[in-house]
């Protein structure tokens, strides 16, 4: 029988029990397996522990199983936008299911995916969900040999070993490609962050390269052009861009890019879309308010975090199954707004 207070004399379950008017075990029931608790009995559990203030103390229910109820999620960076409707929606959906987030950044530098990792493994995580599909093996080691379900989210791969929630990032910069093309613009400038650990920007970019090859206007190097995903960086290349051979629109890699080159544009006063049309990919919050809204293509973060959350909680429930990895495209589109237009002889 566990002791009614713990050391520090919080309340326990014992109290939680003599307040509901239910055994220790009931309570125990009620909160590691509610489904097996009648609703009215449910209800006067969780309002006393609510009157006591009773935390429940999950890592002491990890030494009988090994759900400890926290899911980790691993990003590139929470430094702007470009993942924060992704986290709020993830978070979100693991508080439906009872569960708790726990977030780590790495900076866009896969050597800390390893002490990140480690750390996550010592909370007796239940599972974790990574961005993308370039990870650092011993990272991916480590989670394998302790049998915690892993899901790539953001991207897509219909051939992906691993289970992943995400779009199609290659035909999205396809697509973004081929709207400028259809637009009439031949002299397209790409502006992509280092596409070496970053699979998400590597498949934009080599879309928007099988586009415009197959278009029959490959693009140059001299338009080929590296930007990290900072907006002071992005202002400061476009800038650079604007003062020599300037082309009639500028693909960007994601809307935070995008955003530095019409505000470049704005310095330089150079018109957008009127001297260059811009388009970025992501539609994060913000890009409709700028002025010009921006023309992008919508990545649907919301929608990926919440079903990123399902799709984790149900590997973790699940993590002895033998079937095929679980692979779901969620669908990208077209947002047509004031930063592209058709080019004009």
């Amino acid at each position: 029988m566990g002791r009614s207070r713990t050391p520090k004399g919080a309340p326990g379950i014992v109290e939680v029990a003599k307040r509901a008017g239910v055994s220790p075990a009931t309570v125990s029931r009620c909160f590691n397996s509610p489904e097996q608790v009648r609703g009215d009995t449910r209800h006067k559990v969780e309002t006393a522990a609510a009157d006591l203030g009773y935390i429940r103390n999950r890592m002491a229910g990890t030494l009988h199983n090994r759900f400890s109820g926290s899911v980790g999620l691993v990003v590139p960076t929470i430094d702007n936008a470009i993942f924060a409707e992704l986290i709020e929606a993830f978070a979100g959906r693991l508080r439906e299911h009872d569960r708790t987030l726990l977030l780590a950044a790495h900076g866009y530098d896969l050597a800390q995916e390893v002490s990140i990792v480690r750390s996550l493994l010592e909370r007796r995580i239940d599972g974790v969900a990574l961005v993308g599909f370039d990870h650092d093996e011993v990272a991916m080691r480590m989670l394998a040999t302790q049998s915690v379900p892993v899901l790539s989210i953001w991207n897509y791969r219909e051939n992906s070993v691993l289970p992943c929630v995400g779009t199609d990032n290659r035909a999205a910069g396809r697509e973004a490609y081929e709207r400028l093309f259809a637009l009439g613009h031949r002299d397209i400038a790409c502006l992509f962050p280092a596409i070496g650990h970053n699979d998400r920007a590597r498949d934009r970019r080599e879309g928007a390269l099988e586009a415009a090859a197959e278009l029959g206007f490959p693009l140059p190097e001299k338009r080929l052009l590296d930007c990290p995903y900072d907006l002071g960086e992005a202002k400061a290349r476009a800038s650079k861009m604007l003062q020599g051979d300037c082309p009639t629109a500028v693909l960007c890699g994601n809307d935070i890019i995008a955003q530095g080159v019409i505000f470049a544009c704005i310095a330089k006063g150079v018109s957008v879309p009127g001297k260059l049309s811009v388009v970025g990919i992501g539609d994060f919050r913000g890009s409709a308010h700028i002025e010009p809204g921006l023309s992008t293509v919508r990545m649907p973060a919301r929608r990926i975090g919440v079903e990123a959350a399902d799709a984790v909680v149900h590997l973790s429930d699940n993590v002895q199954s033998d079937r095929l990895p679980m692979r779901r495209l969620l669908t990208h589109r077209w947002v047509e707004r004031g930063s592209a237009a058709a080019l004009t002889v």
